[in-house]
């Protein structure tokens, strides 16, 4: 679900300290977009939401949830929007995200 070694090579890219600048912003901007979905599905937006998500889940390894909004990307682009799972896209982004804030340290050590 998550690359741990993607994670580790960005860190060792930017540097501890900027690192967790990232994780904090990716966490930042991802949850505006989840809570989005959530509350105010936008069919119209859909298409750019998942992209946004999509490469956002790249940079923290998040590869689940990267394909599945590769997929739903792909919907949407072929004028599909309202068939895209987004609930599964949520779900998998709020386990994704718990298995990288309980694991991260275990994970990250080094």
């Amino acid at each position: 679900m998550i690359d741990w070694t993607r994670l580790r090579d960005l860190r060792d890219e930017v540097g501890a300290e900027e690192f967790e600048d990232i994780v904090i912003l990716f966490m930042d901007e991802v949850d505006g977009t989840i809570e989005k979905l959530k509350s105010d599905f936008d069919s119209e937006t859909l298409e750019d939401d998942l992209h946004f998500l999509k490469g956002s889940a790249l940079t923290l390894g998040f590869r689940e949830l990267s394909d599945l909004c590769q997929n739903g990307e792909t919907e949407a682009s072929q004028g599909r929007a309202k068939t895209v799972d987004v609930a599964t896209i949520l779900k998998a982004y709020q386990t994704s995200k718990h298995i990288f804030l309980s694991d991260r340290a275990a994970h990250m050590a080094g």
